[in-house]
């Protein structure tokens, strides 16, 4: 079995791989033999890749992208171009009546907030109907930390309904939705939690029973890490706006930041409100040079995607091998790239980030070790290595310091550069003995 696994890789690679990176053959020839247990499912991606390349192609044609739309301009910004452009092609992508994407919104936390406080007026009242959401979000809202400026500060009431049997609890959600109730919030992404990511599919179910019961309740989603991965997304399925990151997904490890909120075009101009000033909306704010690099990321990202969810795949199969517990399993449908693998142990996680920054292409000698991140309530390890700092569409992985700990990883532009990742953590966990040795031979 083991001649048969080295043959699906050159054995030049596997000598570079031995020579060069100081891997252990025993873990090459594992993660070569795994491989070739989720081969079949990546015609699957690739179809998916596909439908979604011809749908960026084809907005980016109907907005009839010029390469006079890579210039831009200084101070208020009025003759963007570039920033109009941009703005019309991710509407066109997710379907719907308007965008604001900004190279001044920071981060998919940032794209969220200003979601929310543009929506929400004090008393009204939010519902997080997938659980408690992702750890930075919490100091946002105010149900954490001590900061300054929440939305509780602001008299935005928060409530949050727990998932039933990993679903979206329908008819919890429209009990608890009384007269204040104006937004519910989605979050399509795993976050830190064991829970799969949230599916079109089922996104589809449940905003339609309670539009049919609350129609007039805004729908929204965190959108973050779930672009690309169906061939539908949430504003296609009845979500009334939506919000992520330029340097997750759409970006395509291109985009140099930013973040995007596109919608309904009421909504969407209420968020414009908030992010500039009333009055001034939409209309200003540079692009500061970098729609060249934010459409170019966008054009390339249904390719990178799929890259990263087969890595997450590969990452998935080779630790359910070792007997790991994984989230989602390797036959769920997808619907983030995301694959967490649950170490049961604080030295694991550490030296699987370390295996991971290894493999990075930027600050590979750099040891990761757990830190006191701003936004979270534990020490956070993070291993990051890209072209873009922060960036985890790039190979990337994190975790909480809490148990059952857990480690999330995330990205890699190539699935080369994910299988080099995969083989990096393992061989860290082989070294240190923190695995069962006897189940790689």
């Amino acid at each position: 079995m083991i001649r048969k696994a080295e043959m699906m890789m050159d054995k030049d690679a596997i000598n570079i791989l031995c020579k060069h990176f100081y891997f252990n053959k025993v873990v090459v020839d594992y993660v070569n033999l795994k491989e070739k247990l989720i081969l079949n499912k990546f015609d699957y991606i690739d179809r998916i890749k596909e439908y979604n390349q011809y749908k960026v192609i084809n907005s980016m044609q109907n907005a009839r992208l010029s390469s006079t739309d890579f210039n831009w301009t200084t101070g208020y910004g009025y003759g963007d171009i570039g920033r109009k452009k941009v703005e019309e092609i991710y509407s066109s992508v997710f379907n719907t009546e308007d965008a604001l994407v900004r190279p001044t919104i920071v981060s998919g936390t940032h794209a969220i907030t200003l979601t929310l406080a543009g929506l929400l007026r004090p008393n009204d009242e939010f519902i997080s109907i997938t659980g408690t959401p992702y750890d930075t979000l919490l100091k946002v809202i105010g149900v954490k930390g001590s900061q300054k400026g929440t939305l509780l500060d602001y008299g935005i009431k928060y409530k949050e309904i727990p998932l039933k049997n990993g679903m979206i609890n329908v008819e919890e959600t429209i009990n608890n939705i009384n007269k204040n109730t104006k937004l519910l919030l989605i979050q399509r992404s795993t976050g830190y939690s064991d829970r799969k990511a949230i599916t079109i599919d089922e996104m589809e179910r449940a905003i339609g029973k309670i539009k049919e019961q609350n129609r007039d309740i805004i729908i929204m989603v965190d959108n973050c890490y779930g672009e690309f991965i169906e061939k539908k997304e949430p504003t296609d399925v009845g979500a009334d706006i939506i919000a992520g990151s330029l340097i997750k997904n759409p970006g395509g490890g291109i985009a140099l930041t930013g973040g995007y909120i596109v919608g309904k075009a009421e909504l969407v101009e209420q968020v414009a409100n908030r992010s500039t000033a009333p009055g001034l909306g939409k209309d200003c704010g540079l692009t500061f040079g970098t729609t060249r690099s934010t459409l170019q990321g966008l054009f390339l990202a249904p390719h990178v995607v799929s890259e990263a969810v087969k890595g997450a795949l590969l990452v998935g199969i080779v630790y359910k091998e070792l007997g790991f517990d994984i989230v989602p399993e390797i036959d769920d449908i997808r619907s983030d790239i995301i694959q967490a693998v649950k170490l049961k142990s604080p030295d694991r996680v550490v030296e699987f980030c370390k295996g991971i920054q290894g493999a990075a292409v930027v600050d590979s000698y750099v040891t990761p070790l757990p830190w006191d991140m701003p936004g979270y309530e534990d020490k956070v390890v993070m291993a990051a290595g890209g072209f873009i700092d922060g960036s985890s569409i790039e190979l990337s992985a994190d975790g909480p310091m809490r148990e059952p700990y857990f480690a999330y990883y995330q990205g890699g532009l190539t699935y080369e550069h994910c299988k080099l990742g995969v083989m990096s953590s393992l061989n860290n966990l082989y070294n240190n003995n923190l695995i069962e040795k006897n189940k790689l031979t």
